[in-house]
């Protein structure tokens, strides 16, 4: 039913992938030790395609997956699913993970 919403929508903000991962993210499969380390690199890969910042990215997304085996789905935000993804902050108080 959602899927057809979203055809009489145009797509706009819905389309099965996405119906997909909102429900896996509700099952818990992108929280804190939902992934193993071999799906690192496919995981930042797919996390920071789309940054004009794409070494650096690569770089804390690595980081960021060691310490909390997850990467939140999507390109950018949906850090929520993940929370020690979301809640590892620099000194400043800004955020370390992208």
């Amino acid at each position: 039913m959602v899927f057809y919403f979203a055809q009489v929508l145009g797509g706009v903000g819905y389309d099965r992938l996405s119906e997909e991962k909102a429900k896996n993210a509700q099952k818990g499969m992108y929280g804190q030790g939902s992934l193993r380390t071999s799906q690192c690199p496919g995981e930042c890969t797919r996390r920071c395609s789309k940054t004009q910042y794409h070494k650096p990215c690569m770089f804390f997304c690595q980081k960021c997956f060691r310490k909390c085996l997850c990467v939140p789905p999507g390109f950018y935000g949906n850090k929520h699913v993940c929370s020690c993804y979301n809640n590892w902050k620099t000194k400043r108080g800004g955020p370390k993970c992208p």
